[in-house]
């Protein structure tokens, strides 16, 4: 659409000078056409390259050790809950049995207990969101890191292969496999990776 737009602009643009200066309308096409395929020739040649983006997080190695690391704190996170509502439950169900058997001897030995009791609900509740929140901050600097260290690879990795484009393949519609350099990225970020877990 946008050449055809130029090609329309130009074919005007020349027609106008043409009439002017005496040209023939057969010179002033020509000319427009010669520009149209000048530009249809520079679109052409643009060197584009793309990844698989799922491809990346399944192998390389900095994304699996953080999904790993994402599994440990959901799963900290989950047993904490989990710890804490066996705690308050014990406890409920101990004011329950202790005031059905009459256990308490005053009134106020038994809001004392349901003091503690809603305390430690508030205690728990504070924990996991404190928790949670860490875990979320913890997770997006990971994301962050991930994305600096593969704009980074690619940056470099760009510089020595003079691309004009490299997409993630959930950008387009179709890419021709041919222009798949996924696998190449993957075996960069893994080298660069593993070289600096082992200077640590």
């Amino acid at each position: 659409m946008k050449n055809l737009v130029l090609a329309t602009v130009s074919l005007g643009i020349l027609l106008a000078f043409g009439s002017c200066a005496g040209n023939s309308t057969a010179e002033t096409v020509e000319a427009a056409s010669d520009s149209v395929a000048a530009t249809d020739s520079k679109a052409a040649t643009i060197n584009i390259r793309y990844i698989d983006e799922d491809s990346i997080m399944a192998n390389y190695n900095l994304a699996k050790d953080f999904k790993e690391a994402s599994i440990r704190a959901f799963s900290k996170v989950e047993s904490a809950r989990q710890s804490r509502a066996t705690e308050l439950q014990k406890f409920g169900t101990q004011i329950e049995e202790k005031a059905r058997s009459n256990g308490y001897l005053s009134e106020a030995s038994y809001n004392a207990d349901v003091a503690k009791f809603q305390k430690m609900q508030q205690d728990a509740e504070n924990y996991l969101a404190n928790l949670q929140r860490n875990t979320e901050m913890e997770m997006a600097q990971q994301q962050q890191q991930f994305q600096d260290s593969l704009q980074s690879f690619i940056k470099d990795y760009n510089a020595k292969k003079g691309y004009d484009a490299i997409l993630f393949k959930s950008a387009g519609v179709y890419f021709n496999p041919a222009l798949d350099v996924t696998n190449d990225v993957i075996s960069g970020l893994n080298a660069r990776y593993n070289k600096v877990s082992e200077s640590k």
